[in-house]
């Protein structure tokens, strides 16, 4: 029975050649994740010995889901997204404008994931958890590293492409028929 935060991430999964069918189905995994409840610390997918390890964990994961949502959007928005407007595309600008608009909606809601992920890694890097290392998930805590240090920036890289993606919209939307 899935039930449990872990439960959901354990169907969260990426394909060698992942369709946006994919990404969808991940999304929909992880967001069943985020809103779930923590299993027992027993059953964590780390060894969990103190109270204080317990706190960091769930934040740890929280912050960790909260950067997963932000790849399978990105994955999701690049199905969509024209990198560049041609002049030649001009008799289908309709159809590039209708699938910007998704690749930009895919961008901002990475936005909204990446403020609930700073958000988490914050929680986890205050000074009480400065010397408690959580050896068993290490890729999370370099996650978590690289956010503080700001190496990990996803805002950035959204925030970059949400404005290329505004410009390629514009440049369809000013096309008319004598563009082509």
């Amino acid at each position: 029975m899935v039930k449990f935060k872990e439960d959901w991430y354990r169907l969260y999964h990426v394909h060698y050649q992942q369709y946006p069918d994919d990404c969808i189905e991940n999304i929909y995994w992880l967001e069943k994740a985020v809103q779930a409840d923590f299993c027992n610390p027993l059953y964590a997918n780390a060894k969990i010995e103190t109270e204080k390890q317990w706190e960091k964990y769930r934040y740890l994961f929280q912050m960790h889901l909260n950067l997963k949502l932000i790849e399978q959007h990105l994955r999701l928005g690049r199905t969509y997204d024209k990198k560049v407007a041609y002049f030649y595309d001009a008799p289908w600008k309709d159809e590039y404008i209708r699938n910007l608009e998704k690749a930009l909606s895919c961008y901002q809601a990475g936005l909204y994931y990446w403020k609930e992920a700073q958000l988490w890694a914050e929680k986890a890097n205050v000074k009480e958890f400065n010397f408690l290392f959580i050896t068993d998930l290490q890729n999370w805590e370099d996650e978590r590293e690289k956010i503080k240090t700001g190496t990990l920036n996803y805002g950035r890289m959204l925030e970059r492409e949400i404005e290329r993606v505004e410009n390629v919209r514009d440049t369809f939307i000013a096309m008319d028929s004598k563009s082509y």
